[in-house]
């Protein structure tokens, strides 16, 4: 797609050809804590000035047309959060904040005494169900996308007659490897009209020492091809999606409120709506490359990655001047 550096925002290119239909909006998973990487790494810098992959996602969306971002944060840290993120992208678009606590739960339902982490990224989008009254994406606050995610996002809800079908950005295994260790990814499985069938969660993925990707299920050695594709957490959802998730969350706590690391994962809730014939799942195929910061040793490549994307026209050097 054409880049732009289009700084009067109001005038860009992009937005002149945007439909009239209500813009979506953007849910960003900022709640987790960064234990392999040792740290906030929500509000980690990676681009020339400071912006973090956070600033790049945001603007990214808005170029393709969201109008609100919704992120769902932690209370011990909103304070600093909110305060890094002032004044940056709030004057372009809508910004609000959510906080998942682990308290946060359907009426009936106690906080178990052992219960110490979050209840997982299905329970993150539910928390920001007052925040969001149109089409919606949702992404890790972690992981760089590239734009053309959102783009075909926002083509997506444009061509929806917003029934209640729903999508995920799918991107080839060998575009989302860390050279620094093994990683965990949604394996999908896709039918011959593009429609997810399952998301498989395989974990410890990497390559051998001849660079064959792989990893260990069911206690048996396997080996996955490079095309593979794969969710890396970037879905696009309409708000029927609350009422289904609500579901899905009092089903999980019924059946497993009592284990203290249980978590229930947005690939369920879609796994079991698709088995259930509610709704079809288009996998929107993506052949750019994804990158994260999973370890603190994917900094340098995660900030050589942006520098060259800046070098070649896609971003400004000082993203939001």
């Amino acid at each position: 797609m054409a880049r732009t550096r289009c700084r009067d925002w109001s005038s860009c290119r992009f937005f002149r050809h945007l439909p009239a239909m209500k813009k979506p909006t953007l849910v960003v998973l900022a709640a987790g804590m960064g234990s392999r990487y040792g740290g906030l790494k929500q509000m980690d810098a990676f681009g020339p000035n400071g912006e973090n992959i956070i600033d790049y996602s945001i603007y990214d969306a808005i170029l393709a047309g969201f109008d609100k971002v919704v992120f769902v944060i932690r209370e011990k840290f909103r304070t600093d959060f909110e305060a890094f993120f002032s004044g940056k992208f709030d004057h372009l678009i809508d910004v609000k904040y959510v906080a998942q606590e682990l308290d946060m739960l359907p009426e009936g339902y106690a906080l178990p005494a052992t219960r110490e982490k979050p209840w997982g990224t299905g329970h993150a989008v539910l928390v920001a169900r007052e925040l969001v009254d149109a089409p919606f994406a949702v992404i890790n606050a972690d992981d760089f996308y590239g734009r053309e995610a959102y783009v075909r996002i926002r083509e997506f809800f444009d061509r929806s007659d917003m029934n209640d079908d729903y999508c995920v950005v799918g991107y080839y295994l060998k575009n989302t490897l860390s050279d620094h260790g093994s990683v965990n990814r949604g394996i999908c499985y896709v039918d011959n009209a593009g429609n997810l069938q399952k998301v498989e969660e395989l974990v410890n993925i990497g390559r051998d020492a001849d660079g064959v990707i792989g990893c260990v299920a069911e206690g048996k050695d396997r080996t996955l091809e490079e095309d593979t594709v794969v969710s890396m957490n970037i879905w696009g959802f309409l708000p029927s999606y609350f009422d289904h998730a609500e579901e899905a969350f009092k089903a999980f706590l019924d059946e497993r409120i009592e284990e203290p690391k249980s978590e229930l994962y947005i690939p369920k809730i879609v796994d079991d709506l698709i088995i259930a014939n509610t709704l079809d799942v288009k996998v929107l195929q993506n052949d750019a490359s994804w990158f994260g910061v999973t370890y603190q040793e994917d900094k340098p490549h995660v900030s050589d990655q942006i520098n060259k994307l800046i070098a070649d026209g896609t971003y400004p050097v000082d993203l939001w001047s």
